[in-house]
């Protein structure tokens, strides 16, 4: 029995189509499916590493190039320990016939977790392949050198045997043992700038998308979408098809309604000829209410953090502050929709889709189609940019259940409509945070609560269609401790068990939003403290990194003090201010502090960040120039997130379904500059750069438009129009 796969070779041939191709065998898909097997398995060299009769390398990994550079970063490391060219390296990745499961690629772990598996089996294989050289030219290993994937004997370069024939084409049968990686003093690969690996094709518009994957007979589908949320089928009338042409079949199973057609723009024009008759539902909530409602949950109550009294540290205070935060819902606003491609046989099935997880989706798809996990393999192709969970996984599902229907391959495209209404959003948060501080200014009490859902609901947790849903309690947690030292400190998460709408991952989980509360808190202390923002921050601060990231980052603005708020004169049209914000992401892993420069319009409450600077300490920096594009997008994002974006719905939809509802930040909005300075700690292990730098974006600008006009945002997003009531009320005050 065959099935396909995917050949970069055989990228764009033809109409910018991805044609695939027949190959491996089902029976050498199967991943292990004990813990000790996949540990056995994974244990060994040949799970992660081959190398071609060339003497090119393949590596093997179940994380995803999202967009963040990993495909480069973990191809340095490799080509660090095997003494190879970067170029020499092929990725495989997040296939669950070919890759080791690694989990999803979320939460900035992919340098930090992925990274060293495949340093260990990089250094295990060099060993191997050293040993064999040394038997072949017939010299002790220790007399040996290696330069670009061969090996010399010293001072005779005339004796060398390349990798490729060593052990071109065959396997290591090695297990991952205690082989010494190199020391990063001697690194000449790890710590520089290697240029993107995949970007050529991409700004060359010869790389293969998602939505390039194309299958012989292939179909294209369009789910027909509930008319509200929570509605269910009452009938279904497929008469209006049967003028179309290309309909190949309407499909219904319970209240999931789709098309299958010949083309796509037919498969467009079923879907909105389809006649069904939904039991229409109001189960949502006002907008207006949504904090009220997360409030009033019956909730499931952590302390996160007890230390000392906070009570009595409050009543005895010199002074008090409290704040309350609030943040929406959002999207992941991914500008292409997602697709997926789907091959549903009798007895197997193979998707391709823009997963950040093939091996939980893979887990997810075999309860949904009925078929034992080994039988289902997923195969990651890259989509459009969306840091978190989008609609990539449901369209898999979408693509997946079409095909079954049909027993032909079905591609699904979503459209605009689908994405912004149907993919799982960013989670709504509220925040209470009271503080006090003693006669000399200092912090002796800090009480937090924080009330939000789960952030996660992917498909190995979620309800696909037709799949119980298991709640996993996860990200509104992240980062509601803070890095500061205060004697008497208490943290609290409520956490709320459902929301008006489905909620997921979206880039940094809960550590935006907690991260907005904590940093704009720390900064209305500092204000009633009559400090300096900067300085009062360092005062609270005993971590050297962290205290060094914040005093890089005021150094690259050429911060001067300012102890309070210090509008520009009423009469003036365009205000200017900066605020600080700092971070350790999880609070134990990237270190980030950023100054923002911003100008508020007074009339119009128009508000645009004019510079970022930025600092950031994530242990060792694998590629420079790739660390500075995940800060300079991590922070474009997330202006975009708390300057403009809202999800709008109405007690039984979503309402923003296009980009004049849910607007993003324009070119022509983006900063003028984002300066960057990086702390490079060769000896710390290496962090990773695709979340941290969001944290601290909200709180800097809302620190810096205190500073510029006196007046406090406490939630997203910073509109005009609640900015200019906002400086209304300060006017009136």
């Amino acid at each position: 029995m065959t099935t396909m796969t995917i050949s970069r070779r055989g990228f764009l041939q033809g109409a910018g189509a991805l044609i695939v191709t027949f190959g491996l065998p089902i029976e050498l898909r199967a991943q292990l499916a004990t813990p000790l097997e996949k540990r056995a398995l994974y244990s060994s060299v040949d799970s992660w590493l081959a190398v071609g009769q060339d003497g090119g390398v393949t590596l093997f990994t179940g994380k995803v190039e999202l967009g963040t550079g990993v495909e480069t970063a973990l191809s340095q490391i490799v080509a660090e320990e095997l003494d190879v060219p970067v170029a020499r390296i092929t990725v495989v990745q997040g296939d669950t016939a070919r890759t080791p499961d690694q989990g999803y690629t979320v939460g900035s772990k992919t340098i930090d977790r992925g990274g060293p598996q495949l340093r260990q089996a990089a250094a295990e294989a060099r060993l191997a392949l050293l040993e064999l050289a040394a038997s072949a030219l017939g010299v002790p290993a220790d007399q040996l050198t290696v330069k670009d994937g061969a090996v010399s004997v010293h001072g005779d370069a005339s004796r060398s045997v390349s990798y490729g024939d060593l052990i071109g084409g065959r396997r290591f049968q090695r297990t991952i043992g205690t082989a010494r990686p190199k020391r990063p003093a001697d690194y000449t690969v790890v710590g520089t700038s290697t240029p993107r690996v995949e970007v050529p094709a991409k700004v060359t518009g010869v790389h293969a998308y998602v939505q390039n994957v194309r299958l012989p007979g292939m179909l294209h589908g369009r789910v027909v979408r509930p008319a509200t949320i929570g509605a269910h089928v009452e009938r279904v009338d497929d008469a209006p098809l049967r003028s179309l042409p290309g309909v190949v079949q309407a499909v219904r199973m319970a209240d999931f309604v789709g098309v299958v057609c010949e083309r796509e723009e037919q498969a467009i024009h079923a879907a909105q000829a389809l006649a069904v008759t939904w039991r229409e539902a109001a189960t949502l909530p006002e907008m207006s209410q949504l904090y009220r409602t997360l409030r009033g949950a019956s909730t499931t109550d952590k302390t996160l953090t007890n230390v000392g009294d906070v009570a009595v540290a409050l009543g005895d205070a010199a002074k008090t502050v409290r704040a309350t935060y609030e943040w929406p819902f959002q999207m992941h606003g991914s500008i292409g929709p997602s697709c997926a491609v789907a091959d549903v046989r009798p007895d197997e099935a193979t998707v391709w889709c823009a997963s950040q997880g093939v091996f939980g989706l893979r887990d997810s798809l075999a309860q949904l189609l009925k078929l034992s996990p080994e039988r289902v393999r997923v195969i990651f192709a890259e989509g459009a940019g969306c840091y978190g969970h989008n609609g990539a996984d449901d369209a898999a599902a979408d693509a997946a259940l079409l095909s079954q229907a049909v027993g032909r391959p079905v591609r699904v495209q979503w459209m605009r409509h689908d994405e912004h209404g149907w993919e799982p959003k960013g989670c709504p948060m509220v925040i209470d945070v009271r503080g006090g501080l003693n006669p000399q200014g200092a912090v002796v009490a800090w009480d937090y609560a924080v009330w939000s859902p789960t952030h996660s609901s992917r498909p190995a947790n979620h309800q696909l269609v037709g799949l119980t849903p298991k709640t996993v309690l996860v990200g509104g947690d992240r980062n509601a401790r803070h890095t500061y030292v205060f004697p008497n400190d208490r943290v609290t998460i409520h956490w709320v068990p459902a929301v008006p709408l489905r909620v997921s991952a979206l880039r940094g989980l809960g550590a935006p939003q907690n991260s907005f509360a904590n940093e704009s808190f720390m900064d209305e202390l500092a204000a009633a403290a009559g400090a300096d923002p900067v300085e009062f921050r360092l005062r609270h601060l005993k971590d050297p990194r962290a205290v060094a990231v914040v005093e890089a980052a005021a150094k690259l603005a050429g911060w001067q003090p300012r102890p309070s708020s210090r509008p520009t004169t009423a009469g003036d049209e365009v205000a200017c201010g900066r605020g600080v914000a700092f971070v350790q992401y999880e609070n134990d892993q990237a270190y980030v502090a950023i100054v923002a420069d911003v100008e508020v319009h007074r009339r119009t409450g128009a508000l645009r960040v004019t510079k970022a600077f930025v600092a950031q300490d994530c242990g060792l920096v694998i590629n420079p120039d790739g660390v500075k594009n995940q800060i300079e997008g991590n922070v474009v994002q997330t202006i975009s997130r708390t300057l403009k974006e809202e999800v709008q719905f109405d007690r039984s939809r979503v309402t923003s379904l296009d980009w004049r509802g849910y607007p993003i930040l324009t070119f022509a909005e983006a900063p003028d500059a984002i300066e960057i300075a990086l702390i490079d700690r060769p000896e710390e292990r290496a962090m990773g750069v695709g979340e941290p730098a969001a944290c601290p974006v909200p709180a800097a600008i809302a620190n810096a438009i205190y500073d510029a006009t006196g007046a406090r945002i406490r939630a997203v997003p910073m509109t005009p129009d609640r900015l200019k009531a906002a400086l209304d009320a300060v006017a009136r005050a």
